[in-house]
């Protein structure tokens, strides 16, 4: 309404300028009339701008009005929705209130209950106390009483009834453990046996005793004047660039080829089949022969490693490892090729080891590494025992310290820590014992029963004395009068005692001392 009076009196000014402009522009003879003009003009538009603000006025009157009404409806609402709500919480606080008042009423009637049962539990307790000093009283009566009539106190009784007790309860824990002890000494024995005996019958080998010796044949004798040269400088030079023994002898087409270290007798075998193949014998094609087989016997030891590892099913062994496995192709123990010794004690040691619930892979690994340590590099690792330098090898290789230790207690040289080194004694003992394994001169054999029997005989009271079983047992028949039972014990030690500090032996001996006492009377 405002903008609208402000409108009307901008347009009344607008008019008179306009009529003062026209006034002076028109003359001045105009000038009062359109002077009259513009206030008659100027009093109309006043009127019309009157008019106009009060129905502008009315208008945003009635607007108001209704906005007001409006306004008081909605708060009206509101306030109504309140007063309901409040209702409702008033009448939830009253419910609460009931609610906690019936409960406390309960409460107050459980606190009577409580107190009343407290009463009598204390009623009771003071019957209970009265009674059991009464039953204390009559307990000092009767042990009095017993007292008198055992003419004993009641802790001399109770220790003689606890000696008694101590004495039965010893006696009865002496004979369950000594037969516990028998039934496991008779069970372990039998099960020992039963797994040792299926672990021989699944596993057979053909056993091929090794020779010093190797037997080069050739299709004529005419061959071996070419092969000792003039002066026999050819045959020398072989000597010399393989280090092995050649004895060319009256042997009909054939030339033996004798040296203790199987590589050197199999490089010389094949640069002499090599030489007569080829028909030029001289020095310096011996050298060259020798130097391009022995390469070949090196790729030749790999390749046999990587064959036996497959065969055995061994994973992620050391390259240097597979090349001493290789090697031990071209070593014996005994006369007994120790590839196939190491290869037959894996397959025992993995039968063993299922049979007693251990890990067969690793005691396949340890049984092919055990000997390892009989085919050293230098000559400083032969000063070490066989054992322990193997045992050093698999730990500079990272193997796992269970086959280390295996490796290294299977003579006993260190302790035994796992299940497995036992395993592993035990299998290399089954191999080397088969029949035909082994082979030993027949007089250091005959000398080493001699020396047994020497040292039962070196004690007093000894009759007679046998080496048998190949010198592992010796069994010892003293005189009844000079020794008595325990000092046949005491001997049996001694013996063992004696032969096991002087003697160098395979395996174990056994000594049996017999102690024989007889009566003998005629009847006529």
């Amino acid at each position: 309404m405002d903008n609208s009076i402000i409108f009307a009196v901008g347009g009344v000014v607008l008019g008179l300028i306009i009529g003062f402009i026209i006034s002076k522009t028109l003359g001045k003879n105009n000038a009062s009339k359109l002077v009259k003009e513009a206030q008659k003009d100027a009093t109309l538009i006043l009127k019309e701008a009157k008019i106009e603000g009060e129905t502008l006025k009315k208008d945003k009157m009635l607007q108001a009005k209704e906005k007001f009404i409006e306004l008081k409806a909605e708060h009206e609402k509101v306030i109504l929705s309140r007063d309901k709500k409040m209702a409702e919480a008033e009448k939830r606080t009253r419910d609460k209130e009931s609610q906690i008042s019936s409960e406390v009423s309960k409460g107050k009637k459980l606190n009577e209950s409580l107190e009343s049962k407290i009463k009598n539990y204390d009623h009771r307790l003071d019957l209970l106390e009265k009674k059991q000093e009464e039953v204390d009283k009559v307990h000092k009566r009767q042990v009095q009483q017993l007292e008198v009539i055992s003419s004993l106190s009641a802790e001399e009784a109770k220790e003689q009834l606890v000696d008694s007790l101590k004495g039965e309860a010893k006696n009865d824990a002496m004979a369950y453990i000594q037969s516990a002890a028998e039934e496991a000494k008779l069970t372990a024995e039998q099960d020992a046996k039963k797994i040792i005996i299926n672990t021989i019958q699944r596993i057979g080998t053909e056993e091929a005793v090794d020779n010093c010796v190797s037997v080069f044949n050739i299709e004529s004798d005419d061959v071996k004047g070419r092969i000792i040269g003039r002066e026999g400088r050819n045959i020398r030079a072989i000597e010399a660039a393989t280090g092995v023994e050649i004895i060319v002898d009256d042997t009909p087409e054939a030339i033996i080829l004798s040296c203790f270290d199987s590589v050197r007798r199999e490089v010389a075998r094949l640069s002499l089949h090599k030489l007569v193949t080829d028909g030029r014998i001289h020095p310096a094609r011996i050298e060259e022969i020798v130097k391009k087989t022995q390469k070949q016997i090196e790729q030749e030891i790999i390749e046999v490693g990587k064959r036996t590892v497959i065969d055995l099913g061994i994973h992620n062994l050391n390259p240097e490892l597979i090349k001493m496995v290789g090697r031990m192709k071209y070593r014996s123990s005994y006369g007994q090729n120790l590839l196939q010794h190491s290869r037959e004690v894996a397959k025992l040691c993995g039968v063993m080891a299922a049979e007693l619930g251990l890990n067969p892979k690793i005691a396949k690994r340890a049984g092919l590494l055990h000997d390892i340590g009989k085919v050293p590099d230098a000559e400083a690792d032969m000063e070490t025992p066989h054992a322990i330098l193997g045992m050093q090898w698999a730990e500079k290789y990272g193997e796992n310290a269970e086959v280390c230790n295996a490796i290294g207690a299977h003579h006993d040289e260190i302790e035994m820590k796992t299940l497995l080194a036992p395993v592993i004694q035990v299998c290399d003992a089954i191999s080397g014992a088969r029949p035909g394994a082994r082979r030993q001169v027949l007089d250091s054999y005959i000398q080493r029963l001699k020396d047994l029997e020497d040292i039962a005989f070196g004690f007093n009271g000894v009759k007679k004395a046998y080496a048998i079983q190949a010198g592992r047992e010796l069994r010892v028949i003293v005189e009844s009068e000079k020794v008595d039972d325990q000092k046949a014990a005491d001997l049996s030690f001694s013996i063992s005692q004696k032969v096991q500090t002087d003697m160098t032996y395979p395996g174990q001996v056994k000594v049996t001392v017999i102690r024989e006492t007889r009566a003998v009377n005629i009847a006529k």
